[in-house]
């Protein structure tokens, strides 16, 4: 049994906190760009349904053919990371994000556009692994939670400012996606901005130092002892750390899939609460509020400019929940603001199925009478910042920590394929389900959320104050 020699916080994380948060900050603007990337699609629907002249089957086949390039990413990002390092995985990612902005800009048809939707998925994919994998590695065990939390209030801060920029640039154009901007469509600005953060990403990861961890399973370890230094502390026994550390890495070798196996249903049983963490974290509809919330709102009969404005303001509320969870994950725990959030999200989805239950009409004509869509609309909010300050952040601080050290970036890899499959799962079929019967599809939602609370308290394992060490 190795001993943990993690200093306190007084001892250790204290006096290079603020360098620490550069680095997961830098690391975490991957997630910004897969919050950026994946949101954006939201304003641009109604214009690329018009300018390509296609109806809802095709338009969910753009929007959602990204989550399998995204879970098609989370898939290598494990073996990336493993092969290359973080950073330089890191620099792939930012790479497709770029490529995937200007080719998203100037599709000459849908096929296209599908294609560069694909890359930018792949990037997505990558960065939803890459950056809790780096920032658990190089977080002070105190701080893991609150560091580890930067990957989500970075993907909310994309997703707001992706609404934002939707916003301001619909408006610009005349209230119309379709309007011209410098002779350009307002929506192939919405999908060509993300280059921007795209380059910053890149510039960010060049500026951070390897993950230690990695260093000294690639028997770089004067290497791996200078980022020890800078990421714990002087007061830190270096030899007795970069021993810890070696020592667990030397007990095992590179993981392979056929590691994933074992136990009564195929794979270990960890890798099926990853799975199901990341499955459950999907299931809910979360993302039907940020790719689709334009769609949506319009369906009951408010106008695009109002939908985009609605957008913004539920990015908003993401962003709020955001910041109370990661206040509170290092302090009340992962479990309890799981099961918090499950309960409020089965409530305010219940509500929003009732409320759509009273739209009057179908397409276009659709309508929903002013209390209805007031109490839409409000338990849309509520449910956003019951996610928010737990399924959104606790998911991802749990992936980054609760697995073994030995099969941590693979099994990682593994459950964020699970959640894009699911995330596909969800955005394919929401278009063809509101047709059908918008209510009993947040009825579905809602029960995904009732659910997610025996699972929490009888699968998942409270990480909080451990090292990524003593995990297995």
């Amino acid at each position: 049994m190795v001993v943990s020699t993690t200093k306190s916080p007084s001892a250790s994380g204290e006096a290079h906190l603020g360098h620490v948060v550069f680095i997961s900050a830098a690391a975490a603007m991957g997630g910004f760009l897969f919050g950026y990337d994946s949101a954006v699609i939201n304003g641009a629907v109604t214009g690329i349904q018009k300018h390509f002249g296609v109806g809802n089957g095709e338009t969910a086949f753009v929007v959602a053919i990204a989550l399998l390039g995204s879970a098609a990413g989370a898939v290598v990002a494990g073996r990336l990371a493993d092969r290359l390092g973080r950073v330089k995985t890191m620099l792939l990612a930012a790479a497709l994000f770029a490529l995937s902005g200007v080719g998203s800009m100037f599709p000459p048809s849908i096929q296209v556009l599908a294609t560069w939707r694909v890359v930018g998925g792949v990037a997505i994919g990558i960065a939803s692994v890459i950056a809790p994998t780096y920032i658990a590695e190089v977080a002070p065990t105190a701080y893991r939670g609150r560091l580890a939390s930067f990957q989500q209030l970075a993907i909310v801060l994309g997703i707001t400012v992706s609404q934002l920029a939707n916003y301001a640039l619909n408006e610009a154009a005349g209230g119309e996606s379709t309007g011209h901007l410098a002779g350009i469509q307002a929506w192939q600005w919405m999908l060509g901005v993300e280059t921007v953060p795209a380059v910053v990403y890149g510039l960010m990861a060049l500026s951070i130092p390897e993950s230690p961890r990695f260093l000294i399973a690639d028997r770089r370890e004067e290497q791996a002892r200078k980022v020890l230094l800078e990421v714990e502390g002087e007061g830190i026994d270096l030899d007795a750390r970069v021993a810890e550390i070696r020592s667990v890495l030397d007990s095992s070798r590179k993981p392979r899939l056929r590691d994933l196996l074992g136990g009564r249903f195929g794979l270990l049983p960890i890798v099926w609460v990853g799975i199901g963490a990341s499955v459950f974290q999907q299931f809910v509809g979360i993302n039907v509020i940020f790719y689709y919330s334009s769609f949506l709102w319009q369906s009951v009969g408010i106008n695009e400019s109002n939908s985009l404005l609605i957008s913004l303001s539920t990015s908003i509320v993401n962003v709020v929940g955001t910041v109370v969870a990661i206040a509170l994950v290092d302090r009340i725990g992962r479990k309890p603001l799981a099961l918090a959030g499950s309960a409020g999200m089965a409530l305010s989805l219940g509500l929003a199925a009732w409320a759509f239950s009273h739209r009057v009409g179908t397409g276009d004509t659709a309508t929903l009478a002013d209390s209805y869509a007031t109490t839409a609309l409000v338990a849309a909010h509520v449910f956003v910042f019951c996610f928010a300050f737990s399924w959104g952040v606790v998911v991802w601080v749990l992936l980054g920590e609760m697995f073994p050290n030995r099969i941590r970036a693979l099994a990682l890899s593994v459950a964020a394929s699970a959640q894009w499959i699911a995330n596909w799962a969800i955005t394919v079929t929401f278009p063809d389900l509101a047709d059908w019967n918008l209510s009993a599809t947040y009825v579905i939602y809602a029960t995904f959320a009732l659910l997610s609370i025996p699972f929490v308290a009888f699968c998942i394992k409270e990480t909080k104050g451990r090292s990524l060490e003593s995990m297995g």
